[in-house]
């Protein structure tokens, strides 16, 4: 086997290169060179033209963890439980302190009503305003119960029938509800379906669209429009993927700039460039051929992919250089860094690859779907960027001026900071640093241990506080009793035992335990309804306010029942509990509550059963998160591992490797306890693939001081190597990606920015524990008796990737 390493790379090693070494892999990706372009060109056309039928859009059911316990409980009942699911609440406000009394004012809310009516996804049947037949009041007057719509068939507008339906509303029990306490606002309760009359998805940017041009149609100086619930937030997101699109480009030119002022060779800066734009042009055309759309918490990944191949390509280009500047031919240069670096190319790939495959634990659709088109992503990088890129520059070669600068940058004059950062090979320096890693790894750890899963915040945390969506939900919660943040509990009894005074007294007592909790604002059930009625049968005193054991009275009540409250077949009943808001502490208050009265009441009478509504589902939720998150670290530490063993066949290597790397996985955690950021869908990933993308440094720095360590080199001389040939690259892409995604925090998407700090950090985290913390390490795991051990494996015949 063939054995060349990086010093051989002189000329006499170009005068005598033989085009018959190298292994099998190398010898075939070069000797079909134009067939492998031809490929490569007629895929990335093909996929280029799929891209065109890209559709950004959502899933609401894509979101939610389908075999949990609460959400199996909710699917069920789904058929009972429209309005509590997906539904968007649109209040319609009198500015300027004017009231819903006025009939300019309902007649606009009239028209909104049914132009909200004829929306694609809504469930007509189920939208309710003023102005729906589903809204109704009752009284007890002299002539017994009396009852009807609060906007009667004969309203015409004038002050009497305002005062009528003034009165109506004050007996429909709707203050707080569906009208605002200060009389200023009155709401529209819209249930979304997740397909159209036509069977298709929801399309959440058309419909978000049409929700602006209401906004816009009806808005004025006395008319404003506030809009809450999913469908909103996704819409609000899909419509920001121009912006960050906007901000992918200004990472994507600030990398090449960079990338170009480090080499001074534009044809090389742009075929890596291109390399990992290929990349991302295949991934996103396999989406359309999967079925899959573009998810707005999924926008990430294609520029996580380009910023990975652009980390690979940024290597095969460096050392491509350095070889023809030390008189190597375009062809032997290309081969000689395609057999140094394959190998812990390919080993890093699989570990950025194994990042994103273990987020396919998480039983959610929407990020196993990201899984998946991640995951082609990295394999496409090992083509686009392993193989390709040293192909094409085997024809193009480089710049000759940046090929002589980079063979005299090998030339270290003593005084440069590739010197300075040998010093952590001794004693000295690397016992500062390793105790450096352990303070700072105890102080994050003790930090992290406060990362709470879920929201954080009110509203929608992925957008930024001062957002419309966010003032709208702020002004919902400070003018309404029940926020938009609904916790649903549901109450299976026998048919017809919804109605029965020993299930109705549970459910009583559970409302009244739920009410003393921190967090819920009040609650809603047929319990309440009954004793409402009672009070109302008998001449409205409150002494009645009582759950009546007498089966009579309590049938009179079920008349009155709506459906939103209990089913047809009085078979299942809800308890509706309207939280201050939905973050990780109130919900985990509030369903330990639930559960622990499920656990001391549950009986063929009646079972409570967690959960739907939104709250609900966010609850089911952070618990899925909360479980996968230490299951899926220990799983891509267990394969980084693995990978890194393969690849290095030392274990002493291998800690060299992953101990810096789990210091920036406790970091990033205490670092998302200190900007306020909690544990959920969309931060997940990030957090797992800090590991995956985080180890590709080292792996490049240790490959060629293993190589050099080989050849009997001091453990100085061999980082020393290391630093020059790979380690410029590792700095150059680290410092390069990390300004490059930290434009993001001037987003007008929080997530979006949130993500730019959290990966910012790994990437200049990652780096300097791979040009510090790792020959620290090495220091004391790296003993001569791992050089001798390793000279006697080369004796034995190994893949040519592993040497240098």
């Amino acid at each position: 086997m063939n054995t060349h390493h990086h010093d051989d790379a002189g000329p006499a090693g170009a005068a005598s290169f033989d085009p018959a070494s190298g292994n099998r892999i190398e010898r075939f990706v070069f000797g079909h060179r134009r067939w492998l372009l031809g490929l490569c060109l007629l895929a990335t056309l093909l996929l280029g033209w799929q891209t065109t039928r890209i559709v950004p859009n959502a899933s609401f059911d894509g979101m939610l963890p389908m075999t949990h316990p609460y959400l199996q409980n909710y699917v069920a009942e789904r058929r009972n439980l429209v309005s509590q699911a997906n539904s968007l609440r649109i209040v319609v406000e009198h500015k300027g302190g004017g009231s819903v009394l006025d009939a300019a004012y309902l007649d606009t809310l009239r028209h909104i009503n049914d132009d909200v009516f004829l929306l694609p996804g809504v469930v007509r049947g189920q939208l309710k305003s003023l102005w729906t037949p589903s809204t109704r009041w009752t009284a007890v007057t002299e002539r017994g119960f009396e009852g009807g719509t609060v906007i009667p068939d004969d309203f015409d507008g004038s002050p009497t029938a305002l005062q009528r339906v003034r009165l109506n509303i004050e007996r429909s029990g709707e203050v707080g509800q569906l009208v605002a306490r200060d009389f200023q606002s009155s709401a529209l309760i819209v249930p979304l379906a997740e397909r159209d009359e036509a069977g298709r998805e929801l399309d959440y940017a058309a419909l978000s669209r049409q929700l602006e041009g209401l906004r816009a149609k009806y808005g004025n100086e006395r008319i404003a429009l506030h809009i809450t619930g999913f469908a909103k937030v996704a819409g609000d997101l899909l419509e920001g993927l121009v912006q960050v699109l906007a901000f992918f480009a200004i990472a994507a030119l600030i990398v090449t700039a960079i990338v170009f002022w480090y080499t001074r060779c534009l044809r090389s800066t742009l075929l890596v460039v291109a390399c990992s734009l290929v990349a991302v042009v295949w991934q996103l055309g396999m989406l359309p051929l999967l079925g899959y759309a573009l998810d707005p918490y999924a926008v990430l990944v294609p520029f996580l992919v380009f910023a990975i191949g652009m980390s690979h390509g940024a290597q095969k280009m460096n050392g491509i250089m350095h070889d023809i500047g030390r008189g190597m031919s375009r062809l032997a240069a290309a081969r000689f860094t395609f057999r140094r670096l394959f190998l812990a190319g390919f080993t890093a790939l699989a570990c950025d690859a194994v990042g994103f495959a273990v987020l396919m634990m998480l039983d959610i659709a929407s990020i196993r779907r990201l899984a998946i088109t991640a995951s082609l992503g990295v394999a496409i990088l090992v083509f686009t960027n392993l193989i390709v890129l040293p192909v094409l520059l085997s024809y193009t070669g480089v710049n000759p001026g940046a090929a002589r600068r980079a063979a005299h940058a090998d030339v270290d004059t003593g005084r440069s900071l590739w010197t300075w950062l040998c010093r952590f090979t001794e004693t000295r320096w690397a016992v500062g640093a390793i105790v450096t890693a352990v303070v700072l790894g105890g102080v994050s750890l003790h930090a992290s241990r406060l990362l709470q899963v879920g929201d954080l915040d009110a509203g929608a945390p992925e957008l930024r506080p001062q957002s419309r969506y966010n003032l709208d939900n702020a002004y919902l919660t400070g003018h309404y009793s029940t926020s938009s943040d609904v916790l649903v509990v549901m109450v299976r009894t026998p048919v017809q035992g919804a109605m029965k005074h020993a299930a109705l007294e549970k459910v009583d007592e559970l409302e009244w335990r739920l009410r003393q909790v921190a967090g819920v604002e009040t609650t809603q059930s047929v319990a309440s309804l009954a004793r409402q009625t009672a009070v109302a049968m008998n001449e409205g005193n409150p002494r009645w306010y009582e759950l009546q054991p007498n089966q009579g009275a309590l049938n009179a009540a079920s008349a009155k029942a709506p459906r939103s409250l209990v089913n047809a077949d009085f078979s299942l009943l809800q308890v509706q509990v309207y939280l201050a808001d939905h973050k990780a502490q109130t919900l985990r208050r509030v369903t330990a509550a639930v559960e622990a009265f499920a656990r001391d009441n549950d009986s063929a009478d009646a079972k409570f059963l967690l959960a739907a509504g939104n709250a609900g589902f966010e609850a089911a939720t952070n618990a899925v998160v909360e479980k996968a998150n230490h299951e899926m670290l220990l799983l891509v530490y267990a394969a980084v591992v693995l990978l890194a063993w393969v690849t290095f066949r030392s274990w002493r290597a291998v800690a060299c490797a992953i101990i810096p790397l789990a210091l920036t996985s406790v970091m990033a955690e205490a670092l998302m306890v200190w900007l306020g950021i909690g544990l959920k869908v969309a931060t997940l990933p990030v957090v797992a693939l800090g590991v995956g993308i985080g180890v590709d440094y080292a792996l490049y720095v240790l490959s060629i001081m293993l190589a050099q360590l080989r050849e009997g080199r001091t453990l100085a001389q061999a980082y020393h190597r290391a630093l020059l040939f790979t380690g410029k690259v590792v700095m150059l892409t680290g410092v390069t990606l990390a300004l490059a995604v930290a434009t993001w925090a001037f987003s007008p998407i929080k997530f979006q920015a949130d993500m730019g700090i959290l990966l910012a950090f790994m990437f200049v985290v990652n780096m300097i524990g791979a040009l510090v913390l790792l020959p620290s390490l090495a220091r004391f795991l790296l003993k001569p008796a791992t050089t001798a051990a390793a000279r006697t494996e080369e004796a034995a015949e190994r893949p040519a990737g592993c040497a240098a």
